[in-house]
């Protein structure tokens, strides 16, 4: 098994560690939240002038962007920023802050829990990329979205089984759920699913054991 996932259960430490930051993410989640008081949210850290730093550094020929403000198609669909390249080349992109910094990446995988209803990480967003930034450390992950939703897809069970406990968020009438996958094991992941072979099988787990 590479180091994206482990049949083994977490350690002692591991499972301390998991609760603590478990606690963490419920203080800093408000107890009762609807999708438009998260929208409003949302839309104010979208005038953060980070944003613009991060996609000028990201793309060398940014021209401009605009943010998706209104409640619809859009944002329903995980577009919260249009980016647009020199040569006209469009971006689509999904963002998220988090306020404290943290060592991984908080994959919501049911919106509503009871229902079963897919979280971000378990939907065909139309993004091209995710933007996961840390507002501290003014850090920020420009993740390939298909490629890591393919990660999800492959390694769901062992990170659920390894990184829980799952961190829930009370909304108005249902429960969400994500997992907190260290960011070190999100990037192996990822890595591997961007390279593709024809060649047989056991590449992509050669790639995962050698970049860890």
């Amino acid at each position: 098994m590479g180091p994206c996932g482990s049949r083994n259960r977490p350690s002692p430490t591991q499972a301390r560690q998991n609760a603590r930051r478990w606690r963490n993410d419920k203080e800093q989640r408000s107890p009762l939240h609807s999708f438009a008081r998260s929208l409003a949210r949302a839309q104010a850290y979208a005038d953060l002038p980070l944003w613009e730093q991060v996609y000028r550094q990201a793309f060398p020929t940014f021209a401009t962007m605009y943010a998706l403000r209104r409640d619809g198609w859009a944002q329903r669909g995980g577009l919260d920023r249009l980016v647009i390249l020199e040569s006209g080349k469009t971006l689509w992109i999904e963002e998220k802050l988090r306020e404290r910094d943290y060592a991984d990446i908080l994959l919501e995988y049911y919106s509503d829990r009871d229902r079963k209803v897919p979280g971000w990480i378990a939907q065909d967003l139309a993004c091209d990329y995710l933007a996961y930034a840390f507002l501290p450390s003014g850090r920020c992950y420009l993740l390939p979205f298909q490629p890591l939703r393919h990660c999800w897809q492959q390694y769901r069970r062992q990170w659920v089984q390894r990184y829980g406990p799952p961190i829930e968020a009370q909304n108005e009438g249902d429960v969400s759920v994500g997992v907190a996958v260290p960011i070190a094991v999100v990037l192996a992941a990822l890595s591997q699913m961007l390279v593709v072979s024809w060649a047989g099988e056991g590449t992509r787990e050669d790639v995962t054991q050698a970049s860890l």
